[in-house]
């Protein structure tokens, strides 16, 4: 499956150009031409990266990059018309992964975005997480291997609290089938199987207040699921 990335750039034949160059090298960009049209996008579909002009009709890119750092560990190409080196260290400091000045050239985009995707890519496998999690009323323990909703124990397989534990250590992110299994193959003490969404259900039943309606495990329709608590969250 191609990976999936968002371009907000107003410049309609820049981001038509970049989407047949990347799509030709196995990456699915949707275009935005707005700020508004981008949040939209984001708040419905899941991407890899995002491509983000700097100068938008309806806003700043660099506003709106600030916005999604507060939130998401989404990686970012800032792009912009101007050259200035204040530009560069604006965009970076406010959460930026990486800067290309127009116009630039396809295939530096591309050996961009691939660095990018690959360093997300390796983050998400190796970063280190802590033996106590606590999300409002929701509370892991990964040592006991055990949740508990409002100081009540949740009655979870080791299988079940593994892939829990994998989701919550990566708030925010969405992750695959295929991720969730290789993040949480090493946290199980039982055999893994293929049934992610038996499993989700399951979790779902022991941590969510409505199962039908989840707010902790949501799912992204063709892409897998996010673990949508922040911990400063009560909920």
């Amino acid at each position: 499956m191609a990976e999936r990335l968002l371009m907000i750039d107003d410049d309609a034949p820049l981001t038509r150009m970049v989407g047949e160059y990347l799509g030709t090298r196995g990456l699915a960009v949707t275009p935005a031409h707005s700020i508004a049209e981008g949040e939209r996008l984001l708040r419905s579909e899941a991407f890899e990266a995002l491509i983000l002009d700097a100068m938008l009709p309806d806003g700043d890119g660099f506003e709106l990059c600030r916005r999604l750092r507060e939130h998401s560990a989404l990686p970012i190409i800032m792009l912009t018309a101007r050259g200035e080196e204040v530009d560069r260290i604006v965009g970076l400091e406010l959460g930026a992964d990486d800067y290309l000045p127009k116009p630039f050239s396809p295939r530096e985009l591309l050996a961009r975005l691939h660095a990018l995707l690959r360093r997300a890519h390796n983050q998400v496998q190796r970063t280190p997480s802590p033996a106590l999690l606590r999300f409002g009323r929701l509370e892991l323990d990964k040592g006991a291997l055990e949740a508990r909703l409002d100081g009540r124990l949740c009655e979870l397989t080791a299988h079940q609290f593994a892939l829990l534990w994998a989701l919550a250590t990566h708030a925010g992110r969405v992750l695959s089938r295929e991720a969730l299994l290789e993040l949480a193959r090493g946290d199980a003490l039982e055999a893994f199987d293929r049934s992610i969404d038996v499993h989700i259900s399951r979790i779902r039943a022991a941590i969510e207040d409505d199962p039908k309606e989840p707010r902790r495990i949501v799912t992204v329709r063709g892409a897998g699921y996010v673990f949508a608590q922040r911990q400063d969250e009560s909920a």
